[in-house]
């Protein structure tokens, strides 16, 4: 399931010229009986199967470079994985990441190996490779040359907390739909302004939320907010 996405874009440049290192380690490697089982039934009766404890423990052990390295463990009832919580991964020599599947894990593992729980949304997987291939894929673009320019990468949505500013490029005028004049004015004070109120403008719309942190947004940030609010209720109050 790694190999297609380790291996091409950024990722795979990445891992060639040796900016970031992932192995994928088999559980059954680390099992002791003849048929390598990793799951079992749960005590107490229930349908599915549970991880068992003991090849998770020892793959842990045995990859460990970094005694201090942080172990999670990707389930539903981990934080929800964002922009902070990639950069806090991101600060990391080394991070190790538990793949659910079936029924769950041994809560032994959860209570006494992993350090945290990790979450990528509230929906259900058929296991944890695809969050942990999300995981390694936003924390990997914000590591030094892995992404080209770092610039790009502090211009990308939530860097500051926000979404980004509308994009436009070739063809000028689309089918009628014309790209703002502003971005051709050559005025690049300007162009900062009007795209700083696009990016604020989209925030405030899709997720308020992120603009109540506190201490997040300057005096000219809120005047622009007040700005779009206006401009909204003037636009609610036209007469049909």
């Amino acid at each position: 399931m790694f190999d297609s996405v380790l291996s091409a874009g950024v990722l795979g440049k990445a891992l060639e010229k040796g900016l970031i290192e992932v192995k994928v380690h088999d559980l059954r490697d680390f099992t002791s009986d003849r048929h390598r089982q990793v799951d079992d039934r749960p005590f107490g009766g229930k349908p599915g199967m549970v991880l068992k404890p003991e090849p998770i423990f020892a793959a842990v052990e045995k990859v460990r470079i970094d005694l201090n390295a942080s172990v999670y463990l990707l389930s539903p009832q981990g934080r929800k994985f964002d922009f902070r919580v990639a950069e806090e991964l991101a600060r990391s020599s080394q991070i190790i990441l538990i793949c659910g599947r079936y029924e769950g894990v041994d809560e032994r593992v959860n209570k006494h190996l992993a350090t945290d729980e990790i979450s990528i949304g509230d929906y259900v997987l058929t296991g944890g490779e695809p969050a942990a291939l999300v995981i390694i894929d936003a924390v990997s673009r914000l590591l030094p040359d892995v992404v080209g320019k770092m610039e790009s990468v502090k211009q990308d949505s939530f860097f500051e907390g926000l979404f980004d500013y509308p994009q436009y490029t070739r063809p000028r005028d689309f089918r009628g739909m014309r790209v703002p004049e502003v971005l051709f004015s050559g005025d690049h004070k300007n162009i900062a302004q009007w795209r700083r109120k696009k990016s604020l403008e989209k925030t405030a719309k899709f997720r308020m939320d992120l603009l109540k942190e506190e201490g997040k947004l300057s005096p000219e940030d809120l005047r622009i907010l007040d700005e779009i609010q206006r401009e909204k209720e003037g636009k609610t109050n036209e007469p049909d």
